[in-house]
């Protein structure tokens, strides 16, 4: 028995030293068949010795059970968010500042880093042994996604070396390769599933599975590049840090660089933005640091992001391509809009084929016509879109285009409202609103039901077995098994993660159903508002309007909605089908802004619009999207135009970023 237990520890030591030559140093000694045998020793040893199984063990990464729900796990520092450059001027300005603040002739020394497009996460080792995980949330608390973590090669589920500290807590990004984000796609095409916008989505929606067994399927990479919690070790600098991290069996990003001299800094800023076009995934800046602990802590910190740090950011990436065709797309909510399709073109390492033109002032206003040589730009999160037209590539044979005066699917007359851009489709049975309602249901912020793609559910309705909603929780895996795409397997995985979207909570329902200007912060204030479907369903328009932050357009859409036959019967079936929503609490921050009425416009650059709102409502008050004498502040960024000015015309209160954030 001894032997054993020694051949399992020999085994696992081994199999994690070729794990990091092979992930980390990209530097493997053997080949997968040698790695694949040993690994299946261990797999046999342990599943007839259990106990001599170890936590480090690379079987851990796949096997745990998946999840009802993520739990919270709350950070002990705060993950912080950064001050943001728009060009060398500003990040020269930053430069300025801290010398200012130091001292002129203080000796200090910068590093740079790419800012990874991907999503923040924070791993936690006790002992050397890694125990938990979690996303960056609001700052303060993240889900716990451990799990989903251990399935990531690069990160060591044992650190190595010998004087290890007893917690060490490391932050660092996850993300998906520009090959390997293409691959997922055409993968996913060919499932029938829905397509990932970008690689930071694809690896957000990775990582955000509650099956484990799915997460490890996904390509996700990972780079460190800052500390949380260190108990009992203290460096000098930054740079000796990320040197750290390489000697624990992390993997740290190569474009990494001490920089001597400020002008350094602008250099760095200039390379790498030339090389983001050659790099293998996405960035979308560069991160300055102090590189002295000694002066991080004297410049100190806001209450979200340091006074050490600032973050580069670069031009949006545009291209010059032709639009071949413009086509019009049905929503769910019937409006139709103009989508330009394009001579496929690599932006950011992703193919863009397609761009909104959002509607047909828009079409006008720009003179874009179908042939049309155009510089299409892709920012981000953000589709991409047609910024101008090239007037001097016009072809001759270049032909403008009008939406269509009936629908484009199923033939209706469309209208137009007074005072509104949006041409919509008058039949609410139309075949491309009912597609593109399915999928608003089952989207991550509804019912989060995860295999049901374009492909799918245009199979499910051209069969009949889904039209409504409510239908989904009525299909059986018999239903689906002789249908293209289904096999056994995938027919169960479908059933069970509709089974369980049965406990998603009120607010995830009341987003799914797709209400008119009901989105996800307007849910969550209605579920905790009415407590039930039911309470929400019999409420009246002054019931609706008295509430902060919904006014009389908000209220009647919410009444029109549940006075439709139609709309509350989907209600009764979804209920028939066990869904019993609950409602989302949580008192944890200190209510300092109960009974506050906030607007946020303009630009904010430490946050998104979300988060702030989220920062908020956590605290007691509420967010709005129009100011009114209800209005109690209004946080004004760069770019706030009619907003700002009415907020200052009825005297309301307004806050800077920086101001908002020494309030929470």
């Amino acid at each position: 028995m001894k032997d054993v237990k020694k051949r399992v520890e020999e085994l696992t030591r081994e199999l994690n030293e070729h794990n990091y030559r092979y992930y980390v140093l990209d530097n493997p000694v053997i080949s997968d068949a040698e790695y694949d045998c040993l690994f299946r020793e261990l797999v046999e040893l342990e599943e007839k010795y259990p106990q001599y199984r170890r936590p480090d063990s690379p079987t851990q990464r796949v096997g745990a059970e998946p999840l009802e729900a993520f739990g919270t796990l709350v950070h002990r520092t705060p993950m912080l968010s950064l001050e943001n450059a728009m060009n060398e001027g500003e990040i020269r300005d930053f430069i300025r500042r801290v010398r200012k603040e130091l001292g002129e002739n203080k000796n200090l020394t910068w590093v740079g880093e790419p800012k990874l497009d991907g999503l923040g996460v924070e791993l936690i080792y006790e002992k050397g042994i890694f125990t938990a995980g979690a996303t960056r949330g609001d700052g303060y608390r993240g889900e716990n996604i451990t799990q989903n973590l251990k399935t990531i090669r690069q990160i060591p589920l044992k650190l190595r070396g010998d004087d290890i500290p007893d917690i060490v807590e490391v932050r660092g990004e996850v993300m998906i390769s520009h090959e390997n984000f293409e691959k997922l796609n055409r993968e996913r095409e060919k499932a029938g599933e829905s397509l990932f916008a970008n690689p930071r989505n694809a690896a957000a929606g990775s990582l955000r599975q509650l099956d484990p067994s799915v997460t490890a399927r996904r390509p996700l990479e990972i780079f460190i590049y800052s500390p949380g919690e260190i108990s009992g070790m203290t460096f000098e600098t930054h740079w000796e840090f990320l040197e750290q991290l390489k000697k624990w069996g992390f993997r740290v990003n190569p474009y990494a660089k001490h920089l001597k001299e400020d002008e350094e800094v602008i250099q760095y800023f200039r390379q790498m933005e030339k090389d983001r076009e050659s790099l293998t995934y996405d960035i979308d800046g560069v991160v300055i640091k102090v590189n002295e602990i000694v002066y991080q802590e004297k410049l100190g910190i806001r209450t979200r992001t340091p006074r050490w740090a600032i973050a580069g950011k670069f031009k949006a990436r545009q291209k010059t391509t032709r639009i071949v065709d413009i086509e019009a797309s049905v929503g769910r909510t019937g409006v139709i809009t103009p989508v330009a399709i394009l001579e496929p073109v690599q932006i950011g390492g992703v193919t863009v084929s397609r761009a909104t033109l959002h509607n047909q002032d828009e079409i006008d206003r720009k003179d874009i016509r179908i042939g049309d040589t155009v510089v299409v730009e892709r920012a981000g999160d953000v589709i991409p879109k047609v910024i101008k037209v090239i007037p001097e590539k016009r072809p001759e044979d270049s032909k403008p285009f009008h939406l269509p005066e009936t629908c484009p699917v199923c033939g209706s007359e469309t209208s137009r409202l007074e005072d509104n851009v949006a041409i919509r489709c008058t039949n609410i049975s139309c075949p491309a609103q009912l597609k593109a309602s399915i999928a608003h249901f089952v989207s991550r912020k509804g019912m989060d039901i995860e295999g049901l793609g374009e492909k799918i559910v245009d199979q499910l309705i051209q069969e009949g077995l889904v039209k409504s909603p409510a239908d989904l929780y009525r299909l059986r895996e018999e239903d689906l098994r002789d249908l293209d795409r289904f096999g056994e397997k995938s027919a169960a995985n479908l059933i069970e993660a509709v089974a369980h979207s049965k406990s998603r909570p009120l607010q995830a329902l009341i987003y799914a159903l797709g209400i008119s200007n009901t989105g996800e912060y307007l849910s969550r204030i209605l579920a905790e508002t009415f407590g039930s479907v039911d309470a929400l369903m019999n409420a009246s328009r002054e019931d609706l309007d008295s509430i902060e932050g919904i006014g009389p357009v908000v209220a009647e859409g919410i009444t029109i909605y549940f006075e439709n036959e139609q709309n509350r019967k989907l209600i009764r079936d979804l209920q028939n089908a066990g869904i019993n929503p609950t409602v989302e609490k949580d008192t944890k921050e200190p209510q300092i802004f109960s009974g506050k009425t906030f607007v946020f416009t303009g630009s904010l650059e430490k946050f998104t619009r979300d988060e702030a709102k989220e920062m908020v409502r956590r605290r007691g008050g509420s967010a709005t999207g129009s100011v009114s004498r209800k209005t109690d502040y209004v946080v004004a960024g760069p770019g706030a135009g009619s907003k700002l000015d009415k907020a200052k015309s009825l005297g309301i209160k307004i806050l800077s970023e920086d101001e908002f954030l020494k309030m929470v």
